[in-house]
């Protein structure tokens, strides 16, 4: 890779000056086209994968679960490690190459998988003599999983920010440029994600899963050419360090000087950051226990020993935010609940329409995402405006009143999907089949409120984490996110193994396992889910709500001392 044929910066303002200035919209066009073609591919392979692996590995129920909530939680894991390495090592643009070449190698595997037919166990015969994949069969599934893992983690927390790099945010016009950016960025997503869950789906479903895993892993190949040929327009930063590591500095300072008395220590830059009575244990981290801690030039020698006032203020910020999280992790999981065990309900349901046209499963993914796209029109083009006309101010939902009710939705999926299993279950017994006589439509309600989970609950944590932490933490923001989304496929794998090996204890129908729902009874397991959904109702209004006033309260005033702190210099 010549250094002169691309911009390598310290700073996107300083970018070196020539003829043709790297960066800008002339970076940006293969930065976009890349991503297009990156979330065709990897959400196409997303969006059927529970429908793969119970059609053609035979997966039963738990095992099944397991695989698709371990795999998407390390996908959204990973990203912290991505993150971490980008910032202190690749930089972005060898990140994302990387990457995306990881993903391609799982891709190419998951697509050797559907064309050589010794690596699948052989096909189901009538859903009742099911071979399992043996260890080499599954070990080369779980390498390919793997692989796209560990390209996800790298690609999430990159491919926003390494856009955001080739504009001067500085300037009016720079600003005004990564904004119409963010708006492209959102809408090549979206248009990717439709593609996805409608054409590349369809055709997995109904036509061949060769050609249908072969589009997305060319898709791939595709995004990252276009990606390397971009490569002389790119303003590409180097490694600047990770806010990360200072958030660990500080609990290491912290513990290290646990036993020191604080009351008559002096702290380290305590002028011009505010500190807040919370978690003032943390403050012996700043606390000058020598002056030997300090060079010449009144900095730390060690950073792992002393830290900054505002580094721990940091660190209690985000402490402070956890409470809030941990409620959303419960809303993550009813979403997660639907992308897999819901999906597992549509494929023992009839999908055939009156016409003859079969439904793919897959589709059923498309529900969320219309109820979404529905809410959010109605809110801004309705809602804000009529209350604007009828009483002169425009009135929005607050931050509190959307995550609650999002944890209403949350219980309402929960109760509908139960309902509606039910009664899948019964008709699919009374006719001895397999498949129910029940309509795959009549699952659409509990998709919706899942998409109303993630409308309301989600999209206000997500702002909630994005407005209360400075600016210099934004990507801490997305990664405590991700995190959350990690948790909540990690609980609910927890969840469903609980609940199978206790509810089939004496030979008792289980909940949930084995290859036909038709033989649990998965409206209770549905309704653990609901009562779990109450419990964090309850948490969160009789004790987390409080923290989204207080974060706000702190960052106001933080706000406010730092612009005072200015004035007076």
């Amino acid at each position: 890779m010549a250094e002169g044929s691309s911009s390598f910066v310290d700073d996107p303002c300083l970018s070196p000056s020539s003829k043709k200035q790297p960066g800008g919209w002339r970076a940006v066009k293969y930065i976009l086209a890349n991503e297009t073609f990156e979330k065709l591919a990897s959400m196409s392979l997303v969006a059927n994968m529970t429908v793969y692996l119970k059609t053609k590995y035979n997966m039963e129920g738990v095992l099944l679960v397991n695989v698709i909530n371990i795999w998407s939680g390390t996908s959204s894991f990973m990203s912290i490690g991505g993150a971490l390495i980008s910032d202190m090592f690749l930089g972005r643009y060898l990140m994302l190459l990387y990457s995306s070449i990881s993903s391609l190698l799982g891709m190419m595997i998951l697509t050797l998988t559907a064309i050589v037919p010794k690596l699948r166990p052989p096909t189901c015969i009538g859903q009742i003599n099911c071979i399992d994949p043996n260890l080499w069969q599954l070990s080369i599934l779980y390498a390919g999983l793997t692989l796209m893992a560990i390209g996800a983690g790298g690609i999430r927390p990159c491919n926003i920010a390494f856009g955001a790099d080739q504009f001067n945010t500085t300037t009016k016009e720079g600003r005004s440029q990564l904004e119409s950016f963010v708006n492209w960025w959102y809408f090549s997503f979206t248009f990717a994600l439709v593609i996805a869950l409608t054409a590349v789906v369809y055709i997995q479903t109904n036509i061949s899963w060769v050609i249908g895993f072969a589009i997305p892993t060319s898709c791939l190949l595709v995004s990252i050419v276009i990606f390397v040929i971009g490569h002389h327009a790119y303003i590409i930063m180097k490694p600047q360090g990770s806010v990360f590591v200072d958030l660990v500095k500080v609990i290491t300072a912290a513990t290290r000087k646990h036993r020191l008395d604080c009351s008559r220590c002096s702290l380290y830059d305590p002028d011009f950051h505010p500190r807040t009575k919370q978690l003032r244990c943390l403050e012996k981290a700043a606390v000058i226990a020598n002056q030997n801690e300090l060079d010449e030039d009144g900095k730390p020698k060690n950073g792992w020993r002393l830290c900054s006032i505002q580094q721990v203020e940091n660190l209690k910020l985000l402490l402070g935010m956890m409470p809030v999280c941990l409620a959303g992790i419960g809303c993550f999981m009813t979403m997660d609940q639907q992308t897999t065990i819901g999906i597992l309900q549509a494929i023992q349901s009839n999908n055939v329409l009156r016409s003859g046209f079969k439904i793919p499963p897959g589709w059923m993914g498309l529900s969320p995402m219309i109820a979404l796209s529905i809410w959010i029109s109605t809110y801004e083009i309705l809602w804000v405006p009529q209350t604007k006309r009828l009483t002169g101010k425009a009135k929005r939902l607050t931050m509190t009143q959307r995550i609650n009710i999002g944890l209403i939705s949350a219980m309402a999926c929960s109760i509908v999907a139960s309902f509606i299993e039910k009664k899948r279950r019964t008709a699919a017994l009374k006719h001895g089949a397999f498949k129910a006589p029940m309509s795959i439509l009549m699952l659409l309600p509990q998709f919706a409120l899942s998409g109303l989970v993630e409308a309301f609950a989600a999209v206000a944590i997500m702002e909630y984490l994005t407005t209360q932490l400075p600016e210099s933490m934004r990507t801490v923001a997305g990664a405590i996110f991700f995190i959350s989304l990690s948790m909540a496929s990690y609980l609910n794998s927890m969840l469903v193994n609980i609940v199978h090996k206790t509810t089939k204890k004496g030979g008792k129908t289980p909940w949930l396992g084995g290859h036909n729902l038709n033989n649990d009874k998965l409206e209770n397991f549905y309704y653990l889910a609901a009562s779990i959904e109450a419990l964090n109702f309850l948490y969160f209004n009789l004790y987390a709500r409080r923290f989204i006033a207080t974060s706000c309260t702190i960052n106001k005033e933080s706000k406010e001392d730092q612009h005072n702190n200015e004035d007076q210099i």
